[in-house]
């Protein structure tokens, strides 16, 4: 017997279920317990009545559910179901439509897996039929315009057969109309610029229209001022206005106040500017009045069929071009990181940290309010840059959440992708209407969403920094199976810990590479790996046991170099030896040269040969652990990681 009213969400969190009613006489005090109990638990409770229903024989307890993403639509939830699902949270989460394959993969995700496949002694369940299930489930609501939410919980399932024992589902009177997935994405060529004008050029050092102009100074095309009250500033020719601009424009960036911006807009698009960056704030960000003058600058940018960057935003980066439209103080250098952000501080405090650790990007782009480009069609620039071998994401919101992981996936096949969404934290869930509303909240949608497209997802921002600049220079690995190689024990049975906790396979050596190692490293080495070559190991000693790696590619995927200093071996040569073992094998060769004043040299010399380097051993195998975690998905998922820009050493 369970209760029926709109106050009561949870039946069983009010007392209002009640099991093993065998009578009549067991009805009707079911009946009155059910309701003094809700009544004690809410006395404003409205109690329409109770349902009564066949009690069924104990299964697996299942939940499946689906819930409406104000980005990426519908997504639906299946994991261990029951009263505590909350608490348990085994849950795999996919954004609709979803294949029977990607049925059976989330099954695989969930710890209770094995419980379906038969447990110690226990029978196996009908997976099959839970695969169906999910999958009539799963097309009636994505063909269903009105169904908003729902929840199955608990759904029993039995070695043949299942049976859906309670379901709750939430209509709506207003159906998501989903987002405009048809429109093409920015067209590359628009940032290949030849001349830039800056509207709201300023003679004033404390003036963002100064900082801007000052940036693009060393910018090696045209850099046209306009300010109607000055003649020059920084010994630059300034013009009144656009039209007075000698033709042609290529960009237009735009540091006046939110009020004049409409106008501006209006004059770059009568003379043809293909792409206005709007720098000024103002907009959707401030409220009401911002979100209409934010709709009508759209308006007239679609009109002129010119592109809109921002508003609110910093600006854009493009070292490899000598372009700086922001008003950060300091440039970054040239490299081959694209970093994606929708926060202009994040960008200035990445682009200050970036200096001194020498990483160069090939674009820093600040999105803004997102009120025409958006992540996607920066993704899509980055897809074929020459430049560009891998790309961060720093993410609040994506607003066209199927357009974007169309586009991710089309750029993840080619290059890697890794990707920061802040928004982590439970508040806000403890109001969710459903057990799918609290456990598929905006974070774990997101996180979805960026798996099915090939992203891969990170939890700071030093780890996405580490993942991609290890992409970028080692591409994807074949596989997750790792050696290895240190001069320090300590470090040696560290590594063990780590790798099992980020899921990286270490190799179990054949006897063949033992009697191998046996003639190059002392009696007493630990016959195993992680291999401790002890303590005394000299430069030497690195290079022989690398020869025989060399020689032994094909039973490993990754290596990880563990050097500390010593007064036997030479770092400097022993990074030498690490170059010449990256560039005669077709693996993932990880840095880890730890130490202090002593490793600077040999980290430059690492540096300068694209070997990525990590001062701290989990950081390492965190990052390798990110890399290991998304090729056991794409392998499943039977997709292959790219091997172009995104894997300069060929890797698949």
């Amino acid at each position: 017997m369970k209760v029926i009213s709109p106050q009561v969400i949870h039946k069983s969190d009010t007392g209002g279920v009640i099991t093993g009613i065998a009578s009549s006489g067991d009805a009707e005090k079911a009946f009155d317990l059910i309701g003094a109990r809700v009544k004690a638990f809410d006395p404003a409770a409205v109690i329409d009545g109770v349902i009564i229903e066949q009690q069924k024989p104990k299964g697996l307890e299942i939940l499946i559910g689906g819930k409406t993403d104000p980005s990426f639509g519908k997504v639906i939830t299946v994991g261990l179901g029951g009263t505590l699902v909350e608490l348990i949270r085994d849950v795999s989460l996919r954004v609709l439509p979803v294949t029977t394959e990607d049925i059976d993969a989330m099954l695989r995700e969930l710890q209770a897996y094995r419980l379906i496949t038969g447990f110690r002694n226990e029978p196996a369940l009908d997976k099959e039929g839970l695969i169906a299930l999910i999958d009539t489930v799963a097309r009636f609501f994505v063909n269903s315009s009105v169904v908003a939410e729902f929840d199955l919980n608990p759904v029993f399932l039995y070695e043949k057969g299942a049976c859906v024992v309670d379901a709750r589902i939430f209509i709506t009177d207003t159906p998501h109309e989903g987002t405009s997935e048809q429109r093409s994405p920015m067209a590359p060529e628009i940032l290949n610029v030849k001349s830039i004008v800056i509207i709201g050029a300023s003679p004033e050092p404390s003036k963002v229209g100064y900082a801007v102009l000052r940036n693009l100074l060393s910018f090696p095309g045209n850099v046209y001022p306009v300010n109607p009250k000055h003649t020059t500033i920084l010994g630059r020719k300034v013009y009144p206005d656009l039209a007075s601009v000698p033709d042609p424009v290529g960009m237009a960036v735009v540091v006046v106040p939110a009020r004049y911006v409409p106008i501006i807009v209006k004059e770059a698009g009568e003379k043809g500017i293909p792409l206005v960056i709007i720098i000024s704030s103002g907009f959707r960000e401030s409220g009401i009045e911002g979100e209409k003058l934010e709709d009508e600058v759209l308006a007239i940018a679609q009109e002129y069929n010119l592109r809109i960057m921002g508003p609110n935003c910093l600006g854009i980066m493009l070292p490899h071009q000598g372009i700086n439209t922001t008003f950060d103080p300091v440039s970054p250098k040239p490299g081959n990181l694209a970093f994606i952000s929708q926060s202009g501080a994040i960008i200035s405090t990445i682009v200050d940290w970036s200096l001194p650790e020498e990483i160069g990007f090939s674009a820093v782009i600040s999105i803004g309010n997102q009120a025409d480009l958006s992540f996607e069609d920066f993704l899509w620039y980055a897809k074929d840059d020459p430049h560009t071998r891998a790309v961060i994401l720093y993410v609040e919101q994506i607003r066209e959440g199927k357009r974007f992981m169309d586009i991710a996936r089309m750029i993840t096949e080619k290059k890697p992708v890794v990707a920061i969404k802040s928004g982590s934290s439970r508040i806000g869930r403890m109001t969710a209407s459903s057990h799918t509303g609290s456990l598929s909240g905006s974070y774990e949608v997101y996180m979805a969403a960026f798996r099915e497209a090939g992203i891969i997802p990170v939890g700071s921002m030093r780890e996405a920094f580490q993942t991609a600049e290890l992409l970028s220079s080692e591409g994807y690995p074949k596989g997750i199976r790792a050696i290895v190689i240190s001069n320090a024990g300590g470090f040696a049975v560290m590594s063990s810990d780590y790798a099992e906790q980020f899921g990286i396979d270490l190799v179990e050596f054949p006897p063949a590479i033992i009697a191998e190692l046996d003639t190059v490293l002392p009696a007493d080495w630990n016959r195993r790996n992680p291999v401790d070559m002890v303590g005394d190991a000299s430069a030497e000693r690195f290079a022989r046991t690398f020869d025989i790696m060399i020689k032994n590619q094909d039973a490993w995927d990754i290596a990880f170099v563990i050097a500390v200093p010593s007064a036997i071996s030479d770092p400097i040569r022993v990074a030498n030896e690490l170059v010449r073992f990256s560039k005669n094998t077709h693996k993932m060769i990880v840095g880890c040269m730890i130490g202090g004043d002593s490793m600077k040299t040999p980290l430059r010399i690492l540096r300068d040969s694209g070997i990525p380097n990590f001062p701290d051993l989990e950081d390492a195998f965190r990052a390798v652990g990110n890399i290991c975690r998304h090729i056991c998905w794409e392998e499943y998922h039977g997709k292959i990681c790219g091997s172009g820009p995104g894997s300069p050493k060929g890797h698949e």
